[in-house]
């Protein structure tokens, strides 16, 4: 199933090495499916173990969606071959402590707990936990949970400073998380049967 794809948003924290050979690879097809590619990481698990990560624009991601992606990426994956030796392929949703990637991202959690790693000194760190404070068009502000001695609790991140980023699991989180889930699939059913009663009158006009 092929979706109108808007353009997509891009990724502020992406892949180095083999890792992004892949998803230079894959991300394309994927966005030709409706979806956005979240991650891509080849570990040693199993042998080799290739996960992608991807979403549809509204977060949500199905097991016929991860089916079907799976499907989609395999040829391209084998024509290309960018991985030495077998692996296993493993498509999977972000999943609720997700890895931050878009702006987006942090504009949708703003409230909940993060911790990321920046790839450049800010403030004197590279390692930062706390609350998402506020979310600027370059930059967002965390409030860390237990700012050191002299340290001021708010600090200002530019967001392509950043090099690896993921929600802590709360029980905030999981509550808000399902309820976003919940409200985003029933927008879906709800513009699917749109979709359907559309296209019933057009065949009705037909005949």
């Amino acid at each position: 199933m092929t979706e109108d794809v808007q353009e997509t948003e891009p990724r502020i924290v992406t892949e180095t090495g083999v890792d992004a050979r892949i998803a230079a690879i894959v991300e394309p097809v994927i966005e030709a499916l409706g979806f956005r590619l979240v991650r891509v990481r080849l570990t040693g698990q199993n042998g080799l173990t290739l996960q992608i990560m991807a979403e549809r624009p509204d977060g949500t991601i199905t097991v016929e969606d991860c089916e079907e992606i799976s499907r989609a990426v395999s040829p391209a994956l084998d024509v290309d071959d960018p991985v030495d030796g077998a692996y296993h392929l493993e498509i999977s949703s972000p999943g609720i402590d997700r890895p931050m990637v878009r702006r987006s991202d942090f504009a949708a959690w703003e409230g909940h707990l993060v911790k990321l790693e920046t790839a450049i000194m800010v403030d004197d760190r590279k390692r930062f936990r706390g609350t998402i404070s506020a979310v600027g068009d370059d930059s967002f502000t965390l409030t860390r949970d237990a700012a050191s001695y002299g340290d001021a609790p708010d600090v200002e991140i530019p967001f392509d400073a950043i090099e690896e980023a993921r929600l802590i699991l709360t029980d905030d989180l999981i509550r808000d998380a399902l309820s976003k889930d919940n409200q985003a699939r029933k927008a879906a059913k709800k513009n699917r049967g749109a979709d359907e009663d559309a296209a019933a009158a057009e065949d009705d006009n037909e005949d």
